[in-house]
C-alpha cells in the first residue's frame, strides 16, 4: 500500500514537470524545440551543411549540443527526468566536461518528489491512515496541476520523447488521475496531449467513464465507443437508468452538429431493428426533444431522417412549425388536405413528438382559442397520428393504411376538448363524467386529461377553493392509471409535484389531509402495477427526512391493507425498511404479532432474507 501511494505521488509529480508552466517551479528558461528535427537528431547543422563537414563545423555542432544539454541540466530536478541518460550520452559524445555536469545536476537537485514521499512517510508513522495521507497528497497535487497546467508545454511531451511516455500509460491506470485528465480535457479542449490521452483511456476500456467529456466528441473512434457503451447501459438499465443518465447522454450527443447527426443516424438505423428498436426510438426522440429545448435548430436533420424529403410540401409545412415552435393554420391546412387524400403521406411524418406536443397543448390547455374553422383539422391530424396503422408489403414500396380507429379517436378527442377548453369546477364536471370516463379509454385522451388536470390543479387557489375530500380532477387520474399502464409515470410525476408543492395558504391540518389524499392516489397507482416507482419515491421522502412521519405511516398502513404475497425481491427491498422502522410502525404492532406489520415483516424475513 505504501509503495502504491508513493508511486502515485511520483507519477503525478512527473506529470507536473511535463505539463505545468514554469511559473510553478520558478524556472525562467524557455523550451526551444525544433519541431522538424526533434530533440535527438544531431545530424542537422546550419544552412551551409555539406556531405563532409569541416572541423570548424563539427566544433560548432558540438558546442551547440553542449549548450542545449547544459540548459537542460540547469533545470530543477532534471536528474529525475526519464531522458537524463540520453542527454548525458549526447553531452559526453560532443566532448562535454563531466565536472560541469556533476555540478549542475547536484546544484539543481531539490528532491521535490523525494521530499513529498518523506513527508507522507512521517504522517503514516504518526498513525495517520495511509488512505487519508494518499488522499491529502493527491488532492494537493491535483489542485497544483489544474492551476498551473500549460497546454503548450503538455503538447511538447511527444516532441521530446518521440513516443507515448511510459509514465502516462501507467498514470491512466488509476481512477484519480483519469478523473484529472477528464477535468483538464473539459478546460483545454484543443490540447493535443489531452486528446491523445483521452484516446488512450478509451483504448484501455474506460470509455464508460468519459461520457461527459466534450473532447471525446472530436475523435470519431473514441466517441463511437462511448456512444455504444452509453446506449448499451441505458437499454440494459431500464426506465430508472434512462432517467438518471439521459441528461448526460443527450448533452454528450448534442455537443456539436456533427455528433448529433452521427448519433441520430445510428439510432435511426438501430430503431428499425425488431428487437429493442422501440427503446432505441425512444432514446432518439428524447435526444431530439433535448436539442429542441436549446437554441439549436435540428429540424432539418429530423426531417431528413424520417424521409420527409420525399414529400416536399408536407416537409415544408411541418418544418416551418417545428422551427417556430408554434402551429400555423395555413401549414395545418396543407397537412390536413394531404392526409385526407386517397394516397396520404407516411404517418411517420406527423409522429414527430414536438409536433404532437404542439397539437396537445392547443387542444387540452384551458383558455387557448382555436379558430372554429381550423379546429377539426387539428383534431383530425392528432387522431390520424395516433390511431392510423401502416404496413409496407414485403418486396414493394406499397403501403396498406388502416383507419379503423380514426373516426372514434377523432370523436373522443373532440368531446374531451370541448370539456377541457373551458375552466370548469368539480361541480360543473359532474354531468360530463360519463363522457370523460368513456373517452379516457383512448390513450391520447388519457394523456390529454393529464395535461388538462396538471394545468387546472397547479393554479394557486385550486386547493384553497376545493371543498371535496378528493377533487374530481384528481379522481380522473385514477381512471387514467387504471386504463393505461404506459401513462403511470406521467401520473406519478404530477402527483409528486403536487405533493412537494408548498401550500402556504392552507392550514397545517388541511395540508396534511391534502397530502393524505395525494398518497391515496399513489396507493391506487401502486395497485395498478406502478409499485416500485411509488414505493421508491416514498422511501426517498423518508430518507430525506423532509416529510411528516405520520404521512409515511399513513402510506405504509394503506399499502399493507391492499397487498398480499407473493412479492418481488425489488419490492421487498424497498418496502421492508419502511415497515420495519420503529418510528413508522412502532405504534401499529400488537402483542403476539397478530397484526399486518408483524406478519409482513415475518413473511419477508423468512421467505426472502433467509440464509441460503
Amino acid at each position: 500500500m505504501m509503495r502504491t501511494m508513493l508511486r502515485h505521488v511520483n507519477l503525478c509529480i512527473n506529470f507536473i514537470y511535463k505539463t505545468c508552466s514554469s511559473a510553478m517551479m520558478e524556472d525562467d528558461y524557455e523550451d526551444e524545440v525544433d519541431n522538424e528535427r526533434g530533440w535527438y537528431d544531431d545530424t542537422a547543422i546550419d544552412d551551409d551543411d555539406s556531405d563532409s563537414p569541416s572541423s570548424e563545423d563539427q566544433e560548432a555542432r558540438n558546442a551547440k549540443i553542449q549548450t542545449e544539454c547544459l540548459s537542460k541540466f540547469s533545470r530543477q530536478d532534471f536528474i529525475m527526468e526519464p531522458e537524463i541518460f540520453v542527454q548525458l550520452k549526447r553531452y559526453f559524445q560532443s566532448g562535454g566536461n563531466p565536472e560541469q555536469v556533476i555540478d549542475l545536476l547536484s546544484e539543481n537537485y531539490h528532491a521535490i518528489a523525494q521530499t513529498a514521499n518523506l513527508l507522507a512517510e512521517w504522517l503514516i508513522m504518526a498513525d495517520m491512515n495511509i488512505l487519508e495521507v494518499q488522499s491529502i497528497v493527491e488532492d494537493h497535487l491535483r489542485e497544483l496541476i489544474i492551476r498551473y497546467f500549460d497546454p503548450k508545454k503538455a503538447d511538447s511531451i511527444f516532441t521530446e520523447e518521440g513516443e507515448t511516455p511510459a509514465w502516462l500509460t501507467e498514470m491512466i491506470e488509476h481512477h484519480t488521475w483519469r478523473s484529472l485528465i477528464y477535468k483538464l480535457a473539459e478546460d483545454y479542449p484543443d490540447c493535443l496531449m489531452l486528446n491523445f490521452t483521452i484516446k488512450l483511456i478509451s483504448d484501455a476500456g474506460y470509455q464508460g467513464e468519459i461520457t461527459s467529456i466534450s473532447t471525446a466528441s472530436q475523435q470519431l473512434e473514441v466517441f463511437s465507443r462511448i456512444l455504444k457503451t452509453s446506449v448499451g447501459n441505458i437499454l440494459e438499465g431500464g426506465e430508472e437508468l434512462l432517467k438518471k443518465n439521459l441528461h448526460e447522454f443527450t448533452r454528450m450527443v448534442c455537443h456539436g452538429e456533427h455528433t448529433y447527426l452521427y448519433s441520430q443516424t445510428l439510432l435511426h438505423l438501430l430503431a428499425q431493428e425488431p428487437k429493442g428498436g422501440s427503446n432505441i426510438k425512444r432514446l432518439s426522440q428524447e435526444t431530439s426533444a433535448y436539442v429542441q429545448s436549446t437554441d439549436h435548430n435540428a429540424t432539418p436533420i429530423t426531417m431528413a431522417l424520417i424521409g420527409a424529403a420525399a414529400v416536399p410540401r408536407a416537409c415544408q409545412a411541418l418544418s416551418a412549425m417545428l422551427c417556430k415552435k408554434a402551429l400555423n393554420p395555413a401549414d395545418i391546412t396543407v397537412l390536413f388536405k394531404m392526409y385526407q387524400a386517397a394516397e396520404p403521406p407516411p404517418v411517420e411524418l406527423i409522429r414527430v413528438p414536438q409536433f404532437l406536443d404542439l397539437l396537445m397543448d392547443s387542444l387540452f390547455t384551458p383558455g387557448i382559442k382555436i379558430n372554429p374553422d381550423h379546429k377539426p383539422k387539428y383534431i383530425y391530424l392528432l387522431a390520424y397520428a395516433v390511431s392510423v396503422h401502416e404496413q409496407v408489403k414485403k418486396g414493394t414500396t406499397r403501403r396498406t393504411v388502416s383507419k379503423e380507429e380514426l373516426k372514434t379517436t377523432s370523436q373522443a378527442i373532440e368531446k374531451v376538448h370541448l370539456i377541457c377548453n373551458e375552466k370548469k369546477g368539480s361541480s360543473e364536471l359532474i354531468p360530463e363524467l360519463g363522457t370523460l370516463y368513456q373517452c379516457i379509454r383512448f390513450p391520447i385522451v388519457g394523456l390529454g386529461v393529464i395535461k388538462w388536470v396538471d394545468f387546472t390543479v397547479s393554479e394557486k387557489s385550486y386547493f384553497k377553493l376545493s371543498t371535496e375530500h378528493t377533487p374530481l380532477h384528481l379522481a380522473l387520474l385514477d381512471e387514467v392509471a387504471t386504463c393505461h399502464n404506459t401513462l403511470h409515470q406521467k401520473v406519478l410525476e404530477l402527483l409528486i409535484r403536487l405533493f412537494e408543492k408548498p401550500q402556504e395558504d392552507l392550514d397545517v391540518l388541511v395540508q396534511l389531509e391534502m397530502k393524505k389524499m395525494l398518497l391515496d392516489r399513489m396507493v391506487h397507482l401502486l395497485s395498478r402495477g406502478c409499485a416500485v416507482s411509488v414505493v421508491n419515491y416514498i422511501k426517498t421522502c423518508w430518507q430525506r427526512q423532509d416529510t411528516d412521519i405520520s404521512l409515511i405511516r399513513y402510506f405504509v398502513t394503506e399499502v399493507l391493507d391492499i397487498i398480499a404475497p407473493p412479492y418481488t425481491q425489488e419490492f421487498v427491498t424497498l418496502f421492508l425498511p419502511l415497515v420495519d422502522n420503529k418510528d413508522i410502525t412502532g405504534t401499529m404492532k400488537f402483542e403476539g404479532g397478530n397484526d399486518p406489520v408483524s406478519e409482513f415483516i415475518t413473511f419477508c424475513k423468512t421467505t426472502y432474507l433467509a440464509p441460503n
